[in-house]
């Protein structure tokens, strides 16, 4: 019986531990997922995102002999939206694993959206997701993944590219994890004040995986909701979200915690704007430990009338020398953002 199994993982390892191994899931689009005129959240589709992610990662990791392990998400790179779903139609969401470290895995995930009246698909979502394998035993404990083959020396460099700057920016943004949202009252309309939000939310078991600890998915869709509703206050239109900046997991949050879900806008555009989205833990049960910072990530949205087109947002009123510095780091974010986006497009043609 122990020869087969030990077969039987061999067989499993050779399929997962191949750079382009996929994974695929479908599901349709339902009232619960979409806001009042039928446009998908954000937040829906990151939690499918982060769903795949979390299968082949898990399923990757747990490809060789020895402790059994779940992939825990560390990180998400910017994800675009490049086309509005809508209720009724089918997402298609297929990962597979581009990139291994000794102690993380890079997913890339892609989601189509399928109109199964007329079979038109589309392209909506791309992102790349950053897992570690946390021992089931002992899951302060990250162990090691196995390694995959690659289809040329050149998809491993440019893999090991991405991880080292991935890794480096993780570092840096650990540096603002200081920062608190103060709430104002009676602030003027256009302000950071006036729009800023935050949500509170109970972890329970529903929200967790099996070992304890909150899906990743869970916690991007919570953000996105807070970022639409920064959104909705300030422009009052119907609003949609454009694309996430890298999405940083910084700690683990248990089942059990209080998280508070807190979101402002730093910059706008003629036509986006941008949120920060912060997210606190406060663990009632082990409270010694203390409030802390677990998760940041910027939001991009967009304002769109009732056909569906953009609309100008409102300029936003800046007050004060931090909002002016955050208004400025935001600024170099859209502008690199829309650099990149132009050179994305010369590239395709």
């Amino acid at each position: 019986m122990a020869l087969r199994q030990n077969q039987l993982l061999l067989h499993l390892w050779k399929q997962n531990c191949v750079a382009g191994a996929r994974n695929a899931t479908s599901r349709i689009m339902r009232p619960d997922d979409a806001n009042i005129v039928g446009n998908v959240h954000g937040g829906t589709i990151l939690k499918m995102i982060e769903e795949a992610g979390c299968i082949i990662g898990t399923r990757h990791c747990n490809s060789q002999t020895g402790d059994r392990c779940v992939a825990a998400l560390a990180r998400v790179e910017r994800t675009d939206f490049l086309h509005p779903m809508f209720i009724g139609e089918v997402a298609h969401v297929s990962a597979e694993i581009t990139y291994t470290s000794k102690n993380s895995v890079e997913v890339q995930v892609n989601v189509l959206s399928e109109n199964i009246v007329t079979g038109a698909k589309k392209l909506t979502n791309k992102a790349t997701l950053w897992y570690v394998p946390l021992s089931l035993q002992n899951v302060a404990k990250i162990i090691e993944v196995p390694p995959i083959e690659y289809s040329s020396p050149e998809q491993e460099e440019a893999g090991k590219k991405r991880y080292e700057a991935q890794k480096l920016e993780r570092i840096e943004t650990k540096e603002r994890n200081g920062e608190i949202i103060m709430s104002i009252s009676l602030p003027e309309p256009y302000t950071v004040a006036f729009s800023q939000s935050s949500l509170i939310h109970l972890v329970g078991p529903s929200d967790c995986t099996l070992y304890g600890f909150v899906h990743g998915g869970v916690t991007m869709k919570l953000m996105d909701e807070v970022a639409g509703i920064v959104a909705a206050r300030h422009c009052k239109t119907n609003i949609v979200t454009a694309s996430v900046d890298a999405i940083n997991f910084h700690r683990k949050i248990k089942k059990g915690c209080v998280i508070t879900v807190s979101g402002r806008m730093t910059f706008t555009s003629n036509k986006s704007m941008e949120i920060e989205v912060f997210v606190d833990a406060d663990p009632l049960v082990e409270a010694e430990k203390g409030k802390y910072r677990a998760v940041t990530a910027f939001f991009t949205y967009i304002s769109l009338d009732k056909e569906n087109k953009p609309l100008p947002v409102p300029p936003l009123k800046l007050e004060g020398e931090e909002e002016q510095k955050r208004f400025e780091e935001g600024k170099a974010r859209y502008l690199q953002n829309k650099a990149k986006r132009l050179t994305d497009k010369e590239r395709q043609q």
